[in-house]
């Protein structure tokens, strides 16, 4: 092991490479490089910032998984049938990944190393994934049926008692019972309702607004961002977007929505959310890909795929200010905070 890892650090995907390379983000160096599954495209990391999972995309059925803290691989994830997984979310202790593959989003506990919750969309590509703040509803975007799902937990199921498990279970409860995470309530199941929405061709990277109430997505297809009202569950108007509309990212204070463009220009569109209207383009230079908020709302990190770097913008000037040379084929970003 080289440097250590910081307490705050930036993860960077080289699917190329086939490695996850961990930054010190005060000095954009890289302080070491660890191999990982083949196709490597998305990163999470655990609640208590030393675990990182690394979803091996393409036609595998596996999640890796790096010790931030020694740097070293560990036993990856064998996901069984559920291939080609890609979005990763980690929340409250457990693992949320869509398997394009299997046309579901499930979730994986480290405590029990099981998959303890499939649930199927029936759309094709389920491909990134965001779970709300109250556990209660899971959303995906779908990129070859142009939908998002809204998988959302239902009232309870009367007259089923402890063993009904498994698909049915869900973000509110464990082995399939409501109720807080590991404290289901006896007696008692949830049922979950899947409502998909049409958006736009090739829709892919999604956002939430931090009320919640409205969710961004990118429609690289259609180069359209949908702009879903999250309540009623309709597009409540569709925006034009400059390229190929790939990641879709809202700042933390809700005010600028960033849109990375790949394959095309690759210039990064700024949108203000409150008009809906273009603030700004920033001009990067190559094609734009992942796109990450640091905690603090004070950067944007995005991965320039052809330029094998990561770009730096400030969020007070919305200039590039700094660039991380990477390895071939920069992507997935995640930010680790060990506590």
């Amino acid at each position: 092991m080289g440097a250590e890892t910081p307490v705050n650090a930036l993860l960077v995907l080289e699917k190329e490479q086939n490695t996850l390379v961990v930054v010190d983000p005060a000095s954009l160096s890289i302080v070491a490089r660890v191999p990982v599954g083949n196709n490597p495209h998305e990163v999470a990391v655990s609640d208590d910032g030393k675990t990182a999972y690394i979803s091996n995309y393409g036609q595998g059925n596996t999640i890796s998984r790096v010790d931030l803290v020694t740097q070293k691989p560990l036993p990856a994830i064998d996901l069984g049938a559920l291939r080609a997984p890609h979005g990763l979310e980690f929340v409250a202790g457990k693992l949320y990944f869509t398997a394009e593959g299997a046309k579901v989003v499930a979730r994986y506990d480290p405590l029990t190393a099981k998959i303890d919750w499939v649930i199927g969309t029936g759309q094709d590509r389920t491909h990134m994934v965001i779970v709300t703040k109250d556990q209660k509803t899971v959303l995906t975007s779908n990129v070859s049926s142009g939908t998002v799902s809204f998988i959302e937990q239902g009232v309870p199921a009367p007259g089923r008692g402890r063993a009904d498990t498994g698909a049915r279970g869900g973000p509110g409860g464990a082995n399939g019972r409501g109720g807080a995470p590991g404290r289901g309530g006896p007696g008692v199941a949830q049922d979950w309702e899947v409502t998909n929405i049409a958006v736009g061709h090739g829709a892919e990277g999604f956002d939430l607004t931090p009320d919640g109430k409205q969710l961004w997505v990118a429609n690289a297809g259609d180069h359209t961002i949908s702009v879903v009202d999250v309540a009623s569950k309709r597009v409540v108007e569709e925006l034009p977007s400059t390229g190929n509309a790939n990641r879709l990212k809202i700042t933390l204070d809700g005010k600028y929505a960033f849109v990375s463009d790949l394959g095309g220009k690759g210039d990064v569109l700024v949108i203000d959310v409150a008009s809906r209207k273009p603030y700004k383009t920033i001009a990067t230079g190559a094609s734009s890909e992942g796109l990450l908020m640091s905690p603090d709302g004070s950067h944007v990190y995005t991965t320039l795929n052809d330029k094998d770097s990561v770009a730096v913008i400030d969020l007070k000037t919305f200039a590039i200010t700094g660039q991380l040379r990477t390895g071939r084929g920069p992507d997935g970003l995640a930010w680790a905070a060990r506590k």
